[in-house]
């Protein structure tokens, strides 16, 4: 039987145990949110539906694959990541029916009523001080992958794995990015698996983290998207006026100089902490509202970076709420647009569960008329070809 065969097969077969999954990729439009539960006094799922739907938030990422989260999601439309922890590598990478276990378990039974478009297999480990997770990371993402594809899943269900900035031995100035010598053994043919399948190079990117550590140096208006000289990449001739993009930028330079410059950038984790420890200098309320505020504000624009401009940029806020049980310095567990409460943490454009200070001079602004400036107008379009797509348009 022939490639064309086989694929048409694949796909019939898929329709048949799953007539209402929309084939679609694993990030729709261009805004996301992480919704971390490191916490004890966040509200329900239900309720995080609720907040989300209102706010038209449309793409999520979890860190694990909480049943009780996936039920609440059912009917909601708002797109899924779901993640495999680190501590299930070791005994995923060995096993296939291992693998196929926990995606029967956590995926395939809450489909298609429940939006499950990733799995997120770890998070940054490549860089990590767990060199044994380094080893076992691409035979985990292959038997997750396989087991998808022996439950025809794999044009519904996306398989990723996030990286964090360890992996960059250089990320300045942006043309100079580059991945560390030591890593490109495992990075490069993980990268070459991902190729394969079309999987996306998901990156967390945190100019917040790059200004506290050296706030003499950096312009943290130029780390909050704010009016700044900027920089002149003279090796690309490009000049960048904000950090966010002069980051993705060096992941597309340091993907190239590994040999995938088709590969495309997406941005799993990015924000700025409200609140922090007197060394963590920026952690204001003042500088995340400026920063989350205009990163919601490009990110609407729909347009790409200085060196890949035809390709949006797509990223997933970090985070939903502020997570009080999360360890690490205070900023750890201040970085919701949030509360614990469901109010506003400040004022970006998002009503909360409940009002508070900040909603309530949003919903002075709505009076005002400038409720579809903070991006509130959204359209469904849906097309029909081989397969439904759903594509989400914010305008």
């Amino acid at each position: 039987m022939g490639s064309s065969s086989l694929l048409l097969r694949s796909l019939l077969l898929f329709v048949i145990a799953f007539p209402h999954v929309t084939l679609v990729h694993a990030f729709t439009g261009t805004y996301g949110i992480n919704y971390g539960r490191i916490a004890d006094n966040l509200p329900p799922p239900g309720s995080v539906v609720t907040l989300l739907k209102a706010a038209k938030v449309k793409n999520i990422r979890i860190y694990d694959a909480a049943h009780e989260v996936l039920t609440a999601f059912k009917g909601s439309g708002i797109e899924i990541i779901v993640g495999l922890g680190n501590e299930y590598l070791r005994d995923i990478s060995v096993s296939e029916d291992r693998a196929m276990n926990w995606v029967k378990e956590n995926v395939e039974p809450f489909l298609p009523g429940t939006r499950i478009r990733g799995i997120a297999v770890g998070n940054e480990i490549l860089g990590s001080t767990d060199q044994e997770l380094w080893e076992v990371l691409l035979p985990a993402v292959k038997n997750v992958y396989n087991a998808l594809d022996r439950l025809h899943l794999t044009k519904v269900v996306e398989v990723s794995s996030p990286h964090s900035a360890a992996v960059f031995a250089s990320s300045f100035p942006p043309s100079a990015g580059a991945f560390k010598e030591t890593i490109l053994p495992y990075m490069k043919p993980l990268l070459e698996f991902f190729e394969q399948i079309n999987t996306p190079f998901y990156i967390n990117i945190y100019p917040f983290l790059a200004y506290i550590s050296d706030p003499d140096h950096i312009d943290v208006k130029y780390a909050t998207f704010q009016s700044n000289p900027g920089i002149y990449d003279s090796n690309t001739k490009l000049h960048y006026d904000n950090m966010f993009e002069a980051q993705i930028d060096a992941a597309y330079a340091a993907l190239e100089k590994a040999g995938f410059e088709k590969t495309e950038v997406i941005v799993s984790e990015t924000g700025w902490a409200s609140r922090g420890d007197a060394n963590e200098v920026g952690a204001t309320v003042k500088n995340a509202r400026t920063y989350n505020y205009n990163l919601r504000k490009r990110l609407l624009k729909k347009k790409g970076t200085p060196y890949r401009p035809k390709v949006a940029v797509r990223a997933y806020v970090f985070a939903l709420f502020n997570e009080n049980l999360k360890p690490g310095p205070t900023s750890e567990r201040n970085f919701g647009l949030f509360k614990a409460d469901g109010s506003v943490s400040y004022s970006i454009g998002f009503t909360g569960l409940k009002p508070s200070s900040a909603a309530s001079s949003l919903l002075s602004l709505k009076e005002t008329g400038l409720r579809s400036w903070f991006g509130s107008s959204y359209s469904l379009l849906y097309t029909t070809c081989s397969a439904a797509v759903l594509l989400i348009l914010m305008s």
